[in-house]
């Protein structure tokens, strides 16, 4: 039996019931009851649904986990990896759309589009006489991650005219493409704008919390399209207010969804949606379709192709 935890696309859904008996739980964190139900060979899940310990102490023919999307942190891949079942996840297939996702907010952010589309839906065509808008023309812009999404949003940015940073990596710092890595401290320093591409883990959990914030250059502008919990809130909401921070716009908050009367909400250089960047039509269909074939392949023994097994260096220790 193979388990879903959320729903997937359409074409995606057809083509797990075609070559396996799926169940769909009744909402994401209801995994436990079906698996005191069913024999689950493969669950599969999107941001929401938890696959932790207890539920996998419930699946003892567990064969594949899999997530239809990049981030695990909804995973325990760690106890996966312990008892020799895979984690499928669809690295660099939301890369495009992110990044344009990303280069929208900040263009929005920077242009006060917001405000000024606001402005004028309301009748006040003289806003244009207080507008305070910039150009990303000849800003700095660090990139904190620096995988599939950093590289496609440091291309962007570069045809804006933008000088691009990145965060240091032994992986990608002899990386040619014209982007230059910094140290966090340096990159916080150097940056007109900040934008996020950081998975979520130990390491990174309020990486830019107080200390790391107050290191920011004055003025510059925050964008997170990662992970909430990578920035702390309320340090971030402190560092607006105070106007230390020029503006922060983000896909996704440590809360979700946020309390309508969040102060964070309320700010004016404050941009939030609803954690879609991933959620084109295309991109959706593509990612939901590719990690049921390779779910599917892996419950049935086939291989697939290496760079969707996230946890397979670890396996073959």
């Amino acid at each position: 039996m193979l388990l879903l935890l959320e729903t997937v696309s359409e074409s995606a859904e057809l083509l797990l019931r075609q070559s396996a008996r799926v169940v769909l739980a009744e909402t994401p964190f209801s995994g436990p009851d079906e698996a005191r139900r069913y024999d689950i060979e493969a669950i599969v899940t999107r941001g929401k649904g938890e696959v932790n310990a207890a539920l996998l102490d419930l699946c003892p023919s567990l064969k594949v986990i899999a997530r239809c999307g990049v981030g695990l942190d909804n995973i325990d891949v760690a106890t996966a990896t312990q008892r020799g079942i895979p984690v499928v996840n669809a690295p660099g297939v939301n890369a495009e759309t992110v990044a344009e996702h990303t280069l929208g907010l900040m263009l929005s952010l920077q242009r006060q589009m917001f405000a000024a589309i606001t402005a004028t839906k309301a009748g006040n065509w003289a806003y244009r006489n207080s507008y305070a808008g910039d150009e990303l023309r000849g800003k700095t812009l660090g990139i904190m991650g620096y995988g599939n999404i950093g590289q496609r949003v440091a291309k962007l940015a570069t045809a804006f005219g933008m000088r691009v940073l990145h965060l240091a990596h032994p992986q990608v710092q002899a990386k040619d493409d014209g982007a230059m890595a910094r140290d966090l401290p340096d990159l916080l320093a150097e940056s007109d704008l900040l934008t996020i591409h950081l998975p979520l883990n130990v390491t990174t959990r309020q990486l830019l919390n107080a200390e790391m914030l107050a290191r920011v250059k004055p003025g510059a502008l925050l964008i997170n399209t990662a992970r909430g919990e990578i920035i702390d809130e309320a340090a971030l909401l402190a560092g607006l207010q105070s106007g230390h921070l020029g503006g922060y716009a983000a896909d996704v908050l440590t809360t979700q969804p946020p309390d309508p009367a969040s102060p964070l909400l309320a700010l004016p250089n404050v941009l939030i949606t609803p954690h879609l960047a991933s959620l084109t039509a295309r991109t959706y269909d593509e990612m939901c379709v590719l990690t049921a074939r390779n779910t599917l392949d892996v419950l049935h023994g086939k291989p697939i192709d290496r760079r969707f097994i996230h946890n397979l260096r670890q396996l073959n220790r």
